[in-house]
């Protein structure tokens, strides 16, 4: 599954050549060209549903067009979970964090904290990050959620993505893998809490978040190889995350072989 570790698309916070608009407002075109257009030629007039989220319930409103952009939702409108007389839909086993990012984005094509596009630094950032020239360090606002049964703090940006695969939403998948590739300063505890996380919620058919994992660990193998965590969690195993880490690091050597030998030939 990941035959080369280290390709340039599975990096994390590359930077791209900015297009003529903005993420954001690409996204923000594609909803609107839904909502604008929707199977039934029906619109933002479309009835409100009542969403029940959580063990320890919280009320949501949205619009019925706007969830159907779900298929997910599209099927929950007709399932077990909707209560067709008080237009209601239980969601018992989602988190309130999550699933208020997940309305904000169906409306907005974003969600909290944005990301926007700096025209003085020609990259992309999250909004209401630190300053780099005042503060030298861009910072992570928001970039942890506590999760129930979680065992303690999660990237915020994986779990949104894992709800994302879920709810069959592609694009929110793309948007929440860029913007943890902006996330800097995270410690090893959570990275690999979440990264377990990532693997117990998504197929094995659906690598990128994956791949940004080991990628990430393999580029920071020094601070990890000192970690005790690390250690404990190696030890206590249980994941296919440390099979697929090994594979990487095979092929990384790999790679710095072959680059090796064709600059002078030789083997190890």
């Amino acid at each position: 599954m990941f035959k080369r570790s280290f390709q340039m698309k599975d990096r994390a916070g590359k930077s791209v050549r900015p297009s003529k608009r903005s993420f954001r407002e690409q996204q923000k075109l594609k909803l609107q060209q839904k909502l604008d257009s929707p199977p039934d030629g029906s619109t933002l007039t479309s009835p409100i549903i009542t969403l029940v989220v959580g063990r320890e319930p919280r009320i949501f409103a949205a619009h019925e067009d706007v969830l159907s952009l779900s298929p997910f939702f599209t099927a929950a409108l007709k399932g077990q979970f909707y209560e067709s007389a008080t237009k209601r839909v239980a969601l018992p086993d989602e988190d309130p964090q999550i699933f208020s990012c997940i309305l904000e984005y169906l409306y907005k094509g974003d969600y909290y904290p944005r990301l926007m596009f700096n025209k003085r630094r020609a990259s992309f950032e999250l909004e209401d990050a630190q300053d780099l020239q005042t503060l030298g360090d861009r910072g992570s606002i928001e970039s942890t959620v506590d999760i129930p049964g979680a065992g303690g703090a999660l990237l915020k940006d994986t779990v949104i993505y894992c709800a994302a695969d879920k709810y069959g939403l592609d694009e929110l998948k793309r948007l929440a893998l860029r913007k943890q590739g902006l996330q800097s300063g995270i410690t090893v505890d959570v990275i690999l809490r979440s990264a377990r996380f990532a693997y117990d919620n998504t197929p094995d058919s659906d690598s990128k978040l994956r791949a940004h994992y080991l990628a990430l660990i393999i580029r920071s193998r020094k601070t990890f190889k000192r970690s005790g965590t690390m250690q404990m969690e190696m030890e206590i195993g249980g994941s296919k995350l440390f099979f697929d880490l090994f594979v990487a690091m095979c092929n990384h050597v790999d790679d710095i072989v072959e680059i090796g030998n064709n600059r002078s030939p030789k083997t190890i």
